[in-house]
């Protein structure tokens, strides 16, 4: 593939970054390799650095303090990975700074999961020194050998690199920091403790490199993509997360738009278009979404998958009815019509050449369907809460100043039905779903855009590993509002497998704000009780609300409800 310049670029939704001179003043010192790497993340619009930090890597963390970079700490070091991943998916693209292995290994979790679900977070990682490895002491933090943090994350980011030789290093900042952009994965960069103040030996310039679609491949795809849109009877558009990570949502809607054409989203990709616009289904994910979608994008003969990852949970486990005879599946790696693929086709070039097509498909009505949840919601004062009514009165809640962070398990499929208005305002970890990630990804998500309120979806067992990390929300004054889902357990793996391993001690959940310091907490049992709480905490616009919502241990939502339905019946 040849190449195109590789610089940073935003969807409207995300802020335009800053681009300061990468030169240096003629006459002057040629820069660090710090003041490099600090230099050109501000040039990719990274404002907020997450971490925690230590010995191996605290002359970095001075000179990030001095420089524009607002440093946030965390209170684990897989908590400021969720919190990088989240602003990256709000801000466009994010960075954690931690401490060699006892911290980088501490991160691997939370960067696997930006890795699987396409979301380009930074990793600096401080290291030994060069000089203090030549006779190979036993340093403390070292596992194996000195390279074994560096072996560990080649496994789990999209490039890597040592930034060990003055000789190399800006290129390979440039390099990685190019690949983190271009293919919206992790990178890695492992900076020894003494070249952090190492200079350049000759003047750089930030690398150009890009990459451009093979014309001739691209007009074939085109040409077979209008062909088949405009034979069919039933076309329907199945919008997934890389158009967002791509900033391609709004081209998604002008296609849709311009053609008549309805469309819906994967759970995973769920707020890349407005859930609120007259052409929008809602959420496709097999037996767990709403009847009328399933049979609506089931019935289609001509599905043109945009962006989407077709992963077990968006096929409802395996319960989804699609047939690649009668796809147009395009991704960033992928372009395949029906069971013809093409190679080295830009997913940008080809969405764009499908918005500028001559398409005239039939004109398809949506669907008749009830409101659900209802529009007006009308609680029931003394009624015992269930996870169905709690997600009715979320999401009359809801308004487009707020951003939905939702854990996983059962929070996550009910949260599918909740209506949100514009995109980046439903963040979750809906493909690698590793539990913990809401709290501290609520964090990140208001650094990226201040102007957006958390609303935090979370279970008990999923809330209990990462909560503390509610005291960076207190610490900087911010005001999620969290939704505690205390069925006293895990509840999805109770549905598919029960038995005392699922069940966790019951927490004070309500009374967290004390330890804290800081905040409100609610207890709640009834609507009635819900209603007050929520009275309070949207008014509370200084620090975090927590709510404790207690649940029948084995009540679930509609959606997995559904999903069970689909199961018993194979079964």
């Amino acid at each position: 593939m040849a190449a195109k310049k590789a610089t940073p670029r935003k969807s409207s939704s995300h802020r335009k970054p800053s681009r300061p001179s990468s030169r240096r003043v003629p006459g002057g010192p040629l820069p660090t390799i710090g003041e490099y790497l600090i230099r050109r993340l501000r040039d990719y619009g990274i404002e907020h650095v997450f971490g925690i930090p230590g010995d191996f890597v605290l002359s970095f963390y001075a000179m990030m303090e001095r420089s524009p970079l607002h440093v946030i700490g965390a209170t684990r070091e897989d908590c400021a990975g969720f919190a990088a991943d989240a602003y990256a998916r709000v801000h466009g693209m994010g960075a954690v700074c931690v401490t060699y292995c006892v911290g980088g290994l501490s991160l691997c979790n939370s960067i696997a999961g930006a890795y699987a679900e396409k979301s380009p977070v930074i990793v600096i990682s401080g290291a030994p020194g060069v000089d203090e490895r030549r006779s190979d002491p036993l340093l403390h933090h070292r596992v194996r050998d000195f390279n074994t943090q560096r072996d560990v994350f080649e496994k789990i980011t999209v490039a890597s690199a040592s930034l060990d030789d003055p000789l190399t290093a800006f290129r390979e900042i440039d390099r990685c920091l190019a690949a983190a952009h271009r293919f919206k994965r992790p990178v890695y960069l492992e900076l020894p403790r003494d070249r952090v103040h190492t200079r350049g030996v000759y003047p750089h310039q930030p690398g150009v490199e890009s990459v451009v679609s093979d014309q001739a491949a691209l007009r074939e795809a085109l040409a077979e993509a209008e062909n088949l849109i405009n034979s069919c009877q039933r076309p329907v558009i199945i919008a997934g997360v890389e158009m967002h990570r791509f900033g391609l949502g709004a081209e998604v809607v002008r296609l849709a738009e311009k053609n008549g054409i309805p469309m819906c989203a994967t759970l995973l990709g769920k707020s890349v278009v407005g859930e609120k616009h007259p052409l929008y289904l809602g959420i496709y994910e097999g037996a767990m979404c709403r009847d009328h979608v399933r049979k609506f994008v089931e019935a289609s003969d001509c599905m043109i998958l945009l962006g989407t990852f077709l992963t077990d949970i968006d096929l409802g486990i395996y319960t989804a009815n699609i047939d690649p005879g009668k796809c147009i599946y395009v991704t960033s790696e992928t372009l395949q019509i029906r069971h013809h693929f093409f190679h080295d086709v830009l997913l940008s070039d080809f969405v764009a050449g499908l918005v500028r097509a001559d398409l005239h498909p039939p004109r398809r009505p949506l669907p008749a369907h009830p409101a659900t949840p209802p529009v007006h919601y009308e609680p029931h004062p003394k009624a015992k809460l269930t996870t169905a009514r709690l997600f009715a009165r979320i999401n009359d809640l809801l308004d487009e100043n707020m951003v939905v962070v939702t854990d996983v398990g059962d929070c996550l499929f009910a949260a599918a039905d909740l209506a949100i208005y514009r995109d980046t305002e439903f963040l979750s970890p809906a493909y690698y779903t590793s539990m913990g990630f809401a709290v501290p990804a609520s964090i990140g998500a208001q650094f990226g855009n201040h102007k957006l309120r958390p609303i935090v979806l979370v279970g008990d067992g999923a809330f209990q590993m990462t909560c503390l990390e509610l005291s960076t929300a207190l610490r900087h004054g911010f005001n999620p509002i969290v939704f505690v889902l205390n069925n006293k357990g895990y509840g999805t793996e109770r549905f598919l497998c029960d038995g005392p391993f699922n069940d966790i001690l019951n927490w004070n959940y309500h009374r967290l704000p004390e330890l804290l310091g800081g905040g409100e907490g609610f207890e709640v049992h009834t609507e009635g009780e819900l209603e007050a709480a929520l009275a309070a905490a949207t008014l509370n616009l200084n620090t975090p609300s927590l709510l404790n919502i207690h649940l029948d241990p084995h009540d679930i939502s509609p959606t997995l409800m559904r999903l069970a339905k689909t199961l018993a019946k194979r079964i």
